[in-house]
């Protein structure tokens, strides 16, 4: 896993969880905001974003070669 990874991951999950908290935790009265509108909007954009670093985790996996090739430069002695 990059760090490029890690971080989308990592960006996801905090929005989740700074979206969660506006919205189930959050009773604040701010004229012409909903605090809980705005929990959702970050809850939504969050797991977006994590669906699109999984997926992209997932097939940067697939790509990975399975097949190694090995080059002598010499042959062994034989004992």
């Amino acid at each position: 896993m990059g760090i490029q990874q890690a971080m989308g991951i990592g960006t996801s999950l905090f929005l989740i969880a700074v979206g969660a908290i506006l919205y189930f935790a959050v009773n604040a009265d701010i004229s012409g905001l909903e605090i809980s509108t705005i929990g959702i909007i970050l809850m939504v954009v969050g797991i977006v974003g994590l669906l699109i670093s999984l997926f992209f985790l997932s097939s940067a996996r697939r790509g990975v070669a399975t097949e190694r090739t090995v080059v002598r430069d010499r042959e062994p002695p034989a004992y």
